[in-house]
């Protein structure tokens, strides 16, 4: 069992859930869930080590307990939460980009309609 993780290893387990996070478009939801739970980090910790049994059917044993222990640190969580916003940014920078040109197009060509449709005769 995984007691101490070392700051490489933690650096290495936030990149990895930050980058399965953010490809996923569960940022907002992640950071939202992190943020509130941030009091009861220990406590999930523990819990995650609790149900480790059962969840070792479905992931790696060793890097469940590597981040049940990593996230027994705010500073870990405070990590996580700014990686996971800045890969988010990052990887779906055009979309949002492409999604900001739509949404102006559809504007002027609303504004356009009822500039048309409030003309004076």
């Amino acid at each position: 069992m995984i007691v101490e993780i070392t700051e490489e290893r933690a650096n290495e387990v936030i990149e990895k859930v930050s980058r399965f996070v953010a490809e996923r478009h569960m940022a907002p939801a992640a950071i939202l869930a992190i943020e509130s739970l941030r009091p009861l980090s220990f406590i999930g910790s523990q819990a995650l080590f609790f149900i480790e049994p059962f969840a070792q059917v479905f992931v790696n044993e060793k890097e469940y307990q590597e981040f049940a222990t990593m996230i027994e640190k705010e500073e870990n969580l405070k990590k996580l939460m700014r990686r996971i916003d800045e890969l988010d940014y990052e990887i779906h920078k055009d979309e949002r980009e492409k999604s900001k040109i739509k949404k102006l197009r559809r504007k002027k060509k609303i504004k356009n309609f009822f500039k048309k449709f409030f003309k004076k005769k």
